[in-house]
């Protein structure tokens, strides 16, 4: 494997020499390992398999598991639609799509008796008087819909936010950030659009783009197509981690606002495309954009303000709201003996998730368990800190909920 801090300066640093890259293609070519889905991210804390009384107590759970499916057909009638009424057709649903979170959440079970403290948005590993706090993720099958579009600029931007998002759960601030770059055939070009994403991302999360990956690996992926991994490292003082152990009934549930769909649910996102005959071309109904510029609007990075929020005092706990939507994220923060209520009319769900819902015929409970609903994090915070968060911008933030008694389920009312 090689470093690709080469290839970025010429495509960053240098973009007028940007055609004497495919010179070096086979140099980059490669037929090592591409073994990350994704949609999967494992998270260590810290490597010890004996917790001691000075690590953070988290919860055992762990980010689920989305596989794509095994079949991508459906990609390609996302701008041919089908011929087939909305009002006649069946309810969707994520597993029918695909992907079966219970199936990840079984594989969580069984690695967990492998690797004992997997359970984080990210994993913390000791040093010093701080730990090092590690994520990694992909966009799914987001980068079908930038194939689609042919948006390749914000990707990048997605692909960033997946890892220094989980990260700073835990209070880190994030300080390098590396990528992966596959494809069958290296277009110099269209990855020099894909890497510009990944810097604004660096620097909208203030951390430092420290190298990557490029594989090309003839035949192995569609012409024009590729898949992307990002892999971030912050730190946090072992004083300072966020790590929910001090919730408590009562606490407050506070709801940072999405952009939209930001990058989890995108294989039910693609059925719904192929069942209501529409194309990404369409506007969005009641909107100046179209369903393809809505869906894909790149993920908010909310580091800078989580980070300010934090420094204010009284955050206990923090969710990053992505696969699994508030049923399965927001009870990852709890203690045992804690659950959630939501307010469900507390914020306005943005247009793209109704047109999804009432495309694809998808029940309420599908929804929140598939989509973030135009709420991309939740903090869990004191009373106290609830006022004085909400006596700011109003559009900054909402009370979306309470912490109760309870076995860690999550109730809409």
């Amino acid at each position: 494997m090689c470093s690709r801090l080469d290839l970025i300066r010429v495509l960053i640093t240098n973009p007028n020499l940007a055609q004497c890259v495919p010179l070096f293609s086979s140099f980059l070519a490669m037929t090592t390992r591409l073994g990350t889905n994704p949609e999967l991210s494992r998270c260590l804390r810290p490597s010890s398999h004996r917790r001691n009384a000075s690590q953070p107590n988290f919860n055992s759970s762990r980010r689920s598991f989305l596989p794509l499916p095994s079949n991508d057909a459906g990609a390609k009638t996302i701008a041919m639609g089908v011929s087939m009424s909305t009002a006649n057709s069946k309810r969707l649903t994520y597993k029918e799509a695909g992907v079966d979170i219970d199936a990840g959440a079984e594989l969580v079970r069984r690695i967990a008796k492998m690797a004992p403290g997997i359970g984080g948005f990210g994993g913390l590993f000791p040093l010093g008087d701080s730990y090092l706090v590690a994520g990694t993720d992909g966009v799914g099958t987001k980068l079908k819909l930038a194939f689609e579009t042919g948006i390749h600029d914000t990707i990048g931007i997605d692909l960033v936010a997946m890892s220094v998002n989980d990260i700073v759960t835990s209070g880190a601030k994030p300080l390098f950030f590396l990528d992966y770059f596959a494809t069958s055939h290296l277009d110099v070009d269209l990855a020099e659009k894909v890497i510009r994403g990944i810097v604004d991302g660096c620097q909208q999360s203030d951390c430092t783009l420290l190298g990557g990956e490029t594989a090309e690996m003839p035949g192995f992926y569609a012409d024009g197509e590729y898949d992307l991994s990002g892999f971030a490292v912050g730190i946090v003082k072992k004083d300072s981690v966020i790590d929910g152990k001090d919730i408590v009934a009562g606490d407050v549930l506070i709801g940072l606002p999405s952009s939209g769909v930001h990058s989890n649910g995108f294989s039910l996102v693609r059925r719904v495309f192929a069942q209501s005959g529409l194309s990404l071309k369409d506007q969005l109904p009641g909107e100046t954009v179209t369903l393809g510029e809505a869906l894909m609007a790149p993920t908010v990075i909310y580091v800078k303000q989580v980070l300010d929020i934090i420094s204010k005092g009284g955050v206990k706990g923090i969710a990053h709201i992505t696969g699994g939507g508030f049923t399965d994220n927001i009870p990852r923060v709890f203690p045992k003996g804690l659950g959630a209520v939501i307010y469900k009319d507390s914020w306005a769900i943005p247009p793209v998730f109704k047109w999804i819902q009432e495309a694809g015929r998808i029940e309420d409970s599908e929804m929140r368990r598939t989509f973030n609903m135009g709420i991309g994090m939740v903090l869990v915070v004191s009373p106290e800190a609830a006022h004085r968060m909400l006596l700011g911008d109003a559009a900054a933030a909402y009370r979306v909920g309470e912490v109760v008694t309870g076995d860690g389920g999550v109730i809409y009312q």
